[in-house]
């Protein structure tokens, strides 16, 4: 191909490089442009659960969709009996458990599980932590949520004899739920600092960054493409003589 002084002739091997890698990269941009619309999303879905009046969960359990992410209070007893350890929850470096705990709801035959924060690990594994709570009556403030993100889920969440309270590795709702013998909806009612938390759990950095990821590999392909123009661009004089 001439365009002016210039002889455009691409190889084979820099043509195929060239057509394998073009449209990765730039499908790599959109992904990136995709995943920050996903992020603007929840963060306006989070922002307007925020805004809205808290929910009294004694008055009836929201669905899952509905609730999340917004402020909530629950009247009714602590169930010390069944409770939950969150394991591999660690605080300025030192290991410890979140603590699940069922609040069973006056009025009602169901409960909603609490995040009633971290405690810290005992020293020797085979130990835990002494996480009884009194059975009196009194409301919970809180957030609604999923729970702690799980970058990997290894292995069943629970592993044990069947005694209390139960340490788990992650919360699978699905299977610690049937352990209860009462109604438990599945997400936790979060309180303390979890629930003053400005995004959810599973956001680990902000739209922002995604756009910048975009940029980079649009940049990439189009540095990309302008090597293989140059690499396979020569002078016509050039071109003849070589």
């Amino acid at each position: 191909m001439h365009v002016g002084p210039f002889v455009f002739r691409p190889g084979r091997w820099p043509t195929l490089v060239t057509i394998t890698l073009l449209p990765l990269l730039i499908a790599l941009g959109f992904w990136q442009i995709d995943r920050a619309h996903q992020k603007e999303a929840l963060i306006a879905d989070r922002e307007s659960a925020a805004a809205a009046p808290a929910l009294q969960l004694n008055a009836g359990l929201p669905r899952p969709e509905a609730g999340l992410h917004r402020l909530a209070r629950a009247t009714g007893r602590y169930d010390s009996e069944h409770q939950f350890l969150l394991d591999n929850q660690t605080r300025d470096g030192v290991p410890g458990y979140r603590i699940i705990t069922p609040l069973r709801l006056e009025g009602s035959d169901a409960a909603v599980l609490v995040d009633r924060g971290w405690v810290a690990a005992p020293p020797r594994r085979s130990q835990l932590p002494d996480v009884t709570v009194d059975a009196t009556t009194r409301t919970v403030h809180g957030r609604l949520g999923d729970g702690p993100s799980v970058g990997l889920r290894l292995g069943d969440a629970y592993h044990g004899d069947g005694s209390w309270p139960r340490r788990i590795q992650y919360l699978d709702f699905d299977a610690l739920v049937p352990s209860l013998p009462y109604t438990v909806p599945p997400y936790l009612l979060r309180t303390g600092a979890a629930a003053k938390k400005a995004r959810p759990e599973t956001m680990r950095f902000g739209p922002r960054r995604h756009y910048g990821y975009a940029v980079q590999w649009f940049a990439l392909a189009t540095a990309l493409l302008v090597i293989y123009i140059g690499v396979n661009t020569r002078l016509k004089g050039r071109h003849e003589r070589d």
